[in-house]
């Protein structure tokens, strides 16, 4: 099983500026949720975001370990615009 912080590390290891707040949905480790604030994700529709938090991911998803992912992508504006802090 994951952790919490492996999952935060993949994230940032493809987008290195990212503040990332994962969650444990159901307590198993395998229903996940995530905050990503990025600057990489300026000018990029909310598909492309979300594709390239899922590339970090991948094999995790591919093999199980991780069966479902909520993920809420942000640029560090809209974070703010939002009311929101990290």
């Amino acid at each position: 099983m994951l952790t919490l912080t492996q999952v935060e590390n993949m994230i940032k290891s493809q987008l290195p500026d990212a503040e990332v707040i994962v969650s444990d949905l159901t307590g198993g480790g395998d229903h996940l949720e995530a905050v990503v604030i990025s600057s990489a994700f300026v000018g990029q529709s909310s598909v492309k975001q979300h594709q390239m938090v899922y590339g970090a991911l991948k094999a995790e998803m591919n093999s199980g370990a991780i069966h479902a992912l909520a993920l809420k992508t942000y640029t560090p504006e809209a974070w703010v615009e939002a009311g929101q802090t990290v």
